[in-house]
């Protein structure tokens, strides 16, 4: 408005800024406020091409590639750009039963966790996913796709796993599915010395691992993905696995990816251990 009036009827600053009751100091201010361009746009990418990222792990990435914003300025611009996530609230449960803990995992591939995870492709033909984790490191060892699978697939899988890990893990945390508790599983691992740990029926709490797991599986993957058939499933699972081992940083483990944890573990084990 002062320069209108300082252009138009050819008055000084002075006078200009008294007519609007403006102080001459913010005439003359120059904001120093840092371009956030590159920043914004850089965000955005994150989370259009990793939908189901919020805000820390958008800030971990960040730093990682070299950005020295600290994370208020992330966050203000995270939400100017209206990038936050929809979640549902959860509904607290009435009444809650203390289990006796087990115990604390010692080490990678020590003790592992397993579940199936069901999804559909378009046309409505379910599939189901047998997941396949480990709880120290977090890494994902295999997601096995099929139409139905059986024990007897349950084992070969675990086989080819721990062939490819060079070791059979102490312990395997599972629920009661008929695939778990099958005489096939049973004679696995009786002849490999695995001890099969089984929660308690209706309490998918007692194997938090994979549940997490399945969770980030089903909301980053699963849900975010239109499959035409079990051979474009099967590309497109195996891709978001690569994504979850060697990218996506993990709060629990100091924002490492798992395969970095396992690597720097092998340097360094006991420090490592200490932090998860």
């Amino acid at each position: 408005m002062a320069n209108w009036l300082i252009s138009n009827y050819r008055v000084s600053i002075q006078r200009a800024c008294r007519c609007v009751k403006l102080v001459r100091a913010m005439y003359y201010y120059k904001s120093h406020r840092r371009d956030d361009t590159l920043l914004m746009m850089r965000m955005k990418e994150i989370a259009n091409t990793r939908v189901r990222y919020g805000f820390r792990r958008i800030f971990v990435l960040l730093k990682r590639e070299g950005f020295s914003d600290n994370h208020k300025r992330v966050y203000r611009i995270y939400k100017t750009c209206g990038l936050n996530l929809r979640t549902k609230r959860p509904r607290r449960s009435r009444s809650a039963e203390h289990r006796l803990e087990r115990l604390d995992t010692q080490g990678i591939n020590k003790v592992w966790s397993i579940d199936f995870v069901q999804d559909a492709l378009y046309n409505g033909e379910q599939f189901r996913v047998l997941t396949v984790v480990d709880n120290c490191s977090k890494i994902c060892h295999g997601l096995l796709l099929g139409k139905s699978l059986k024990g007897t697939d349950v084992a070969a899988e675990l086989t080819r796993i721990c062939l490819i890990e060079g070791c059979f893990p102490e312990r395997m945390q599972c629920d009661n599915g008929s695939e778990f508790i099958s005489k096939e599983m049973d004679l696995w691992a009786y002849t490999n010395r695995v001890t099969l740990d089984f929660s308690r029926p209706g309490k998918p709490s007692d194997n938090p691992y994979v549940e997490s797991f399945n969770g980030k599986f089903r909301d980053e993957c699963l849900s975010v993905n239109w499959f035409l058939s079990l051979d474009d499933a099967r590309e497109k699972i195996e891709d978001f696995r690569w994504e979850y081992n060697h990218f996506r940083p993990h709060s629990s483990l100091n924002d490492l990816t798992p395969k970095e944890f396992v690597n720097l573990h092998q340097e360094t084990p006991e420090t490592l251990l200490s932090t998860v």
